[in-house]
């Protein structure tokens, strides 16, 4: 189709210059000009998602870290490492005072919650700026996971992270990390102390979201940690 349109665009332009251009040579280059448009920028699924998305009055997340965790989803749900339709995206590229984690139901493009979520104590302080794979360094683990079981622990109900990515977070069993709820994530924590409270390594949640989320995304849903980075991006190699 390329070298069908191209081509044309071509002769029309010599027909501009000729004096045989005719109307119905105008509508050829209105014809030509809207295919060519869909040829040389047509949109990613990633991006038609996007623009299909159900924000439910939230603020929807950036495009890009939206796109780079569709894709890991899509993967993931090929390779049968996660079984529902919901995708959990969490961009700590943002300042930790803003809301910055999503859950998406992706059966009908709509956006369940939009939420504040805490960063590791060592990860950073209002920003997270730093991440590791290691125990004992209480700092977030970017990348791919999937949600696990239930349990009741010395945080009340949280929820059992897979990390799907050798290297990158697959020591979360290792380390304990995993999704519950804290005091310490609130607004009126920001407001005394300029900055949301940090956790040991886990993306800790408001109290009062606690149950609803993750009765919400267990069970083995995809949840993405995005920060923009020239050292991690998608990519299968790291899947284990």
């Amino acid at each position: 189709m390329v070298y069908k349109i191209f081509p044309t665009v071509f002769l029309v332009a010599l027909a501009l210059v000729s004096s045989k251009f005719t109307p119905n040579d105008a509508q050829l280059v209105k014809k030509t000009y809207s295919a060519a448009k869909v040829i040389t920028s047509p949109k990613t699924t990633e991006e038609l998602v996007y623009d299909n998305l159900n924000s439910n009055n939230y603020t929807l997340p950036n495009l890009e870290s939206f796109t780079e965790a569709l894709r890991g989803f899509y993967l993931l749900k090929e390779k049968g490492l996660i079984t529902k339709d919901v995708l959990t995206l969490i961009d700590f590229s943002l300042s930790s005072n803003e809301k910055r984690l999503w859950v998406i139901d992706l059966n009908t493009n709509t956006v369940l919650f939009h939420s504040l979520v805490a960063h590791g104590r060592n990860t950073g302080e209002e920003f997270a700026t730093s991440f590791s794979n290691s125990p004992e360094s209480y700092k977030s683990s970017l990348g791919f996971y999937s949600t696990a079981e239930v349990y009741n622990g010395k945080h009340g109900k949280s929820l059992k992270l897979d990390g799907l990515e050798r290297g990158i977070n697959s020591n979360a069993r290792e380390r304990a990390v995993v999704i519950h709820g804290a005091d310490y994530v609130s607004n009126s924590f920001i407001q005394n102390n300029r900055r949301l409270g940090r956790s040991l390594g886990c993306p800790a949640i408001p109290l009062e979201l606690t149950d609803q989320i993750i009765e919400t995304i267990k069970d083995k849903s995809c949840l993405f940690v995005y920060f923009p980075s020239n050292t991690y991006k998608v990519a299968s190699k790291y899947l284990m």
